[in-house]
Parts: structure tokens; C-alpha cells; sequence
């Protein structure tokens, strides 16, 4: 029987969500540091639940200061199976208005501050990110972001991950726009790549709360006006999620995500350090 536990990386109101229960803080140290914050663990019906404040509590760490290594190993010293990133974004279409939903199923990657793998010092692996998203949970998480009666729900799209701290200019912006991009933001081109390695299912839940400055009608990027969007979309984003968790603890896992390690370990075993797999043992243990 599938024992399955969701992983929510977003913003600090999801440890509030009504339908939460049996609340538990667990404070991890990992072989990468320590998470942003705390992790908080909960049940939501008959799934366990595992969220986490991207930011932190307060919003203290920029796009470029988050340990997305430390937070992703977390979930999976926790057991988590799939991982929910919840982020706001720019709209890059006209159709894809500020207060929609996205479930995006492509990413563009223009980040170059982070590290970007667990792997190295003496491990080399190579895992795919051609579809970087589970369709399995993206599709269950459009449902539910639907049931949720969230204003749209647009399902697959590309998201351009910028390195910021700063919006793009008109000029950047405008190009982006070539990309044939549908939302622009700054986190979870990292998830998602930590995720595969991993072996954890991942889909990200997007909430627009702007269009970017290449739109005629946007005199700037408004940070006031993104945290006021936010503000009125997050319930529906935690209904989304508690929707989404409803049976997913026993719900058969028939993706590739739970052995995406297979086959990408280059590295010959007897030449990596035995300190390295103890580290990474719970990503490489089966293999090694």
C-alpha cells in the first residue's frame, strides 16, 4: 500500500490552513545546512503533510540567500514523496491575468547565483529534466486548484526563473516575452531541478499577481500591489492544496519520479568517499 506525504514549499500563511491538524515542529540540520525554517508537520485527513516558509518566517532571505539544497533534503529526510512549490508571479500573456492560478509544466532557467545539485565533490550524476514536472500530481493539483473555484486555472506553461532581487526592466522584459514564456518569478527552477534528484514528485501552483512590465498598462512592477493580489488568493491556493491531499497518502505512484536516480550515477562507487554516501543516503542509499 502507497504511503504517500506532501511536501508544501510557499508562503508563511500555508502552516495556518484550516484543515492542518496535529501541528509539530521539527527543526532539521542537513548536510548542506539548515533549511530556511523550521519544517511544520501536520495531517491533512489521512496524508501527512510537511510545509515549509520558502522566505522564512517574517520573509527574511532573498531569491539568491535561499539554501534550496538544505530545504529539499529536509523534505526528503522527512518522507516526503511529492512536493507542492507554491510562488507568486508575473503574467508574460495577455490571457493570463493578475488572481489567476498556473500549474506550469515547462521552466527557463536565468539564475546563476545558486547552486543547482546535491551531487559533486566527487559523485557525478546526470539525471533528466526534459519534463521537469510530474504530470501525474500536475494534473491532480489543476484539479484541484479547480475544485478550488480559483478565478482560472491555466494548466502547463513555461516559468522563467530570474535570479533577482530586482523585477526585470521594460528591456528584459520585453524580451522574455520572445521566450514564449507564460509567468516570470525567482524560485522554483531550483526545486524543481533538487526535486528529480531527489526522486520526488514535483509540480509547482503558481498565483499571478501582476502582469510584468512589458504590459501597456503597467507603469512598474508594484510590490504593494503583488502583496495585495497575494493576500486575496492565498486561501485559495491553501484550498487547492488541502484538496489536493485528500487521498493522496494511499494514491499509487505509477510516475518515473521515485527511481528518476537510476541508471545517472557515473561515478564509480569504490572511487566515492564512504563520508559522501553517508551524507547522501538518503538520496542514493538504494544505489550504493
Amino acid at each position: 500500500m502507497a504511503h504517500n506525504v506532501l511536501g508544501v514549499i510557499g508562503g508563511s500563511g500555508f502552516y495556518q490552513m484550516p484543515r492542518l491538524d496535529k501541528v509539530a515542529l521539527m527543526e532539521l540540520e542537513t548536510p548542506f545546512g539548515r533549511p530556511s525554517d523550521s519544517f511544520y508537520q501536520g495531517r491533512i485527513g489521512e496524508t501527512e503533510v510537511v510545509f515549509l516558509s520558502r522566505h522564512g518566517r517574517g520573509h527574511r532571505i532573498l531569491p539568491s540567500e535561499i539554501n534550496f539544497r538544505a530545504n529539499v533534503f529536509g523534505m526528503k529526510m522527512l518522507g516526503v514523496t511529492h512536493l507542492v512549490s507554491v510562488s507568486t508571479a508575473g503574467s508574460m500573456r495577455e490571457n493570463i491575468a493578475p488572481g489567476h492560478l498556473v500549474v506550469p509544466d515547462q521552466f527557463i532557467d536565468r539564475t546563476f547565483k545558486r547552486p543547482e545539485t546535491f551531487f559533486g565533490d566527487g559523485i557525478v550524476v546526470h539525471v533528466s529534466l526534459a519534463d521537469p514536472v510530474c504530470k501525474t500530481l500536475a494534473t491532480g493539483l489543476g484539479d484541484a486548484a479547480e475544485a478550488a473555484d480559483a478565478k482560472a486555472v491555466h494548466r502547463g506553461g513555461t516559468y522563467l526563473c530570474i535570479e533577482g532581487p530586482q523585477f526585470s526592466t521594460r528591456a528584459e522584459s520585453r524580451l522574455y516575452r520572445q521566450f514564449s514564456v507564460d509567468v516570470i518569478s525567482m524560485t522554483a527552477m531550483q526545486e524543481a531541478r533538487l526535486a528529480r534528484e531527489a526522486e520526488i514528485c514535483f509540480a509547482a501552483l503558481v498565483l499571478v499577481t501582476d502582469y510584468d512590465c512589458w504590459h501597456q498598462t503597467v507603469a512598474a512592477v508594484d510590490i504593494g500591489e503583488i502583496l495585495r493580489v497575494m493576500k486575496l488568493n492565498v486561501e485559495t491556493a491553501q484550498t487547492a492544496v488541502t484538496n489536493l491531499a485528500q487521498g493522496l497518502h494511499q494514491r499509487p505512484r505509477d510516475c518515473a519520479c521515485a527511481d528518476a536516480l537510476k541508471g545517472t550515477i557515473i561515478t564509480d562507487p569504490h572511487f566515492i568517499p564512504q563520508k559522501l554516501k553517508d551524507d547522501l543516503r538518503p538520496l542514493v542509499g538504494k544505489y550504493l
